[in-house]
């Protein structure tokens, strides 16, 4: 699969668990379920699907899991983001022997390099790599914000980064990427909320936190977006608006994880320090995939 292939709606996985332990069973249902209703592209051991606190070894074979069952069906996009420059470059040379069709990097949170740090970081990432970067910018989790003039030169210069999952919130920022490296670099979304936007200023998809439950309409919402039928994407923003604030009324992935119970795709079951929602927000996800259309 070439990079130009990475668009539409990509799932940012959740990773099922079972008594403290990766459900594989259920994350393969999941990852064939997704594909089936339509989802473009999948993304396994990001935030959402709670990379952080899973071992080396889990997170290797979350990845594997997730490239098996995709089968070349739809891209892989696995999660190989961490603060730790050497241990990124294990994860995506890890990524890059077990099949994967690119790596999406989140900038190294808690340390706060500056704009150079953020290059060379990428620089390593990129000269380790055999399959495309997507540069993952969210500033609200990592402290740092790769600025445009950053980006443009890791565009520019590393021959792996070929785009950026954006969370900064800030819809001008796509257009002035677009302007500073032109149509071909490739933009993602990464708050539901925002995509019709992003879209809108000439985007190409979405990393999504609500296609885990919704995969269906996202997928039809994303294809309404590309084809320039914003009427009908606006129809399906408007049905799905509630649900997408709803993922976030506390810490991704608890909401949706207790939003995939509900639907029956897996147990809500967190590892520490995400603890179980509250009464209030399983109130709130509930009364969202009604309104959705998703449950009775």
């Amino acid at each position: 699969m070439t990079a130009k292939m990475i668009r539409g709606s990509i799932p940012a996985l959740i990773t099922p668990f079972r008594d403290g332990k990766v459900d594989e069973a259920a994350f393969r249902k999941l990852v064939n379920w997704q594909i089936e209703q339509g989802s473009h592209g999948l993304v396994p051991c990001g935030t959402t699907g709670e990379s952080p606190t899973l071992s080396h070894q889990e997170h290797r074979r979350v990845t594997e899991i997730c490239i098996e069952e995709a089968a070349g069906r739809v891209p892989v996009i696995a999660g190989c983001g961490s603060n730790s420059t050497a241990e990124a470059e294990g994860l995506i040379r890890f990524a890059s022997d077990a099949g994967a069709d690119a790596a999406l990097v989140v900038t190294p949170y808690y340390n706060k390099p500056t704009q150079e740090g953020l290059f060379q970081h990428f620089k390593v990432l990129n000269d380790a790599s055999d399959i495309p970067i997507i540069i993952y910018n969210i500033p609200p989790r990592c402290v740092i914000d790769m600025n445009v003039a950053t980006m443009t030169r890791c565009f520019n210069e590393l021959d792996k980064v070929v785009g950026v999952k954006d969370a900064t919130g800030d819809i001008a920022r796509v257009a002035l990427q677009r302007e500073s490296m032109g149509p071909d670099f490739i933009q993602l979304s990464g708050e539901d909320q925002t995509a019709l936007g992003l879209m809108a200023h000439g985007g190409h998809g979405c990393i999504s936190v609500t296609a885990n439950v919704a995969p269906a309409l996202l997928a039809q919402f994303q294809e309404a977006c590309m084809a320039g039928n914003y009427g009908k994407a606006l129809e399906i923003q408007d049905r799905l608006t509630v649900l997408h604030d709803a993922m976030f009324v506390e810490a991704n992935p608890g909401p949706v994880k207790y939003a995939a119970e509900l639907l029956g795709l897996c147990s809500a079951e967190m590892r520490l320090p995400m603890v179980p929602v509250s009464e209030n927000t399983r109130q709130v996800v509930r009364a969202a995939l009604v309104k959705a259309g998703l449950l009775d």
